[in-house]
């Protein structure tokens, strides 16, 4: 008879899987704000944890998540379906992280240190590394850093977590695969740097605020030519992946 787990093993494979489901509902929720996985798709538990490369729990918890978010829905006896995602639904995303951005910016460009400034140079000479380099994990790892520097200098600490959970459907990987996006955010960093510098709080608030606006005039550029809003896409039937 083997011996009872003990708790930190059990803590570990518990913090493992809520990894994995993680990982797994941010895969998912990418190809759906992409147009991957376009609505009326069913999400197939077991197909998709074989092209994951998991098991069917963190597949299962990842759908729990998103369809928390509303992003699918179960329908009985079927499975998970994705639901519609509207030209409206992208702009409120990207608005609403727009309106939290500038709240966040305005106290930052007031509360900021020299020292926290500099460390903003030093992550945006990481990011323009990054580009140079055409690594997209690591342009989307370094963005992420000058961006998460920068909210913490605000002290709001809360307001900057809900950026953070609702920048979750921002698909990062579309913009860090793009040379021109990472050549032209490692520009405008430097220009934010020096509205800091300057005590500029409201070009400051501006350019912390533009990058929403380009996200979402990006993505939507992207959805469109992909014919994610075209009428026969629309009424097509669920398909399986």
């Amino acid at each position: 008879m083997n011996a009872p787990a003990r708790p930190a093993a059990r803590r570990r494979r518990v913090a493992r899987r809520e990894q994995l489901s993680d990982e797994v509902a941010a895969h998912l929720r990418a190809e759906i704000m992409t147009g991957v996985l376009r609505p009326g798709t069913f999400i197939r538990l077991d197909e998709t944890a074989a092209t994951l490369g998991v098991s069917i729990t963190p597949v299962r918890e990842a759908l729990r998540t998103l369809r928390g978010e509303g992003m699918v829905q179960l329908e009985p006896h079927r499975g998970h379906v994705v639901v519609p995602l509207t030209r409206a639904d992208v702009e409120d995303i990207f608005w609403l992280q727009a309106t939290i951005a500038r709240e966040l910016a305005a106290t930052a460009a007031e509360r900021i240190t020299d020292e926290e400034i500099d460390e903003l140079e030093r992550l945006n000479a990481d990011l323009e590394v990054a580009v140079a380099r055409a690594d997209a994990e690591e342009v989307s790892s370094a963005e992420f850093a000058f961006h998460r520097a920068f909210n913490r200098a605000s002290g709001r600490i809360k307001l900057a977590w809900f950026l953070l959970h609702v920048a979750r459907y921002l698909p990062a990987l579309v913009y860090s695969n793009d040379p021109r996006w990472g050549a032209e955010a490692v520009e405008h960093h430097r220009a934010l740097v020096a509205a800091l510098r300057r005590r500029d709080i409201d070009t400051a608030v501006r350019l912390n605020a533009v990058q929403f606006t380009d996200g979402a005039t990006r993505l939507i550029a992207r959805l469109d030519e992909s014919g994610m809003w075209d009428h026969e896409n629309e009424s097509d039937p669920a398909s399986d992946i």
